[in-house]
């Protein structure tokens, strides 16, 4: 059975392992940004199954206005069971109604978001990292 925490400290090594299993494109062998990628989340959700770390929410909110969900990654071999909807879900709850939640999706992810509740926005712009 799934479980979700939300808060509940990780460490580097452990969002290292769901990032690499997800296939989602993060620097999972760059340890301490990703020490500092969790420090400075003041929102993450996590699905557990039995002690293992299955999923991860990642958020950057005000509790207010808006919040951007960085990163959403789900073991590849416990995807396609609902946990990411039900990160979504308790992110959302966590944020609460007057907040609104965005993203940004990877190019494979694109069908995916709207199956959930999110709508495309064709006004979103962006400048990328160098790293």
């Amino acid at each position: 059975m799934i479980t979700y925490k939300e808060n509940q400290r990780i460490s580097p090594e452990q969002l290292a392992e769901v990032f690499f299993q997800s296939t989602i494109k993060r620097p999972y062998t760059d340890l301490t940004r990703l020490k500092k990628m969790i420090e400075a989340s003041p929102l993450l959700i996590t699905a557990w199954d039995d002690g293992k770390l299955v999923g991860v929410a990642r958020s950057l909110t005000d509790f207010s206005y808006c919040c951007y969900l960085s990163d959403l990654a789900v073991r590849e071999d416990y995807q396609r069971k609902g946990i990411g909807e039900e990160l979504i879900k308790r992110t959302k709850e966590a944020i609460g109604p007057t907040c609104s939640l965005v993203l940004l999706s990877a190019p494979d992810a694109l069908d995916y978001y709207p199956k959930v509740g999110f709508k495309k926005a064709d006004h979103a712009f962006f400048i990328q990292r160098d790293i």
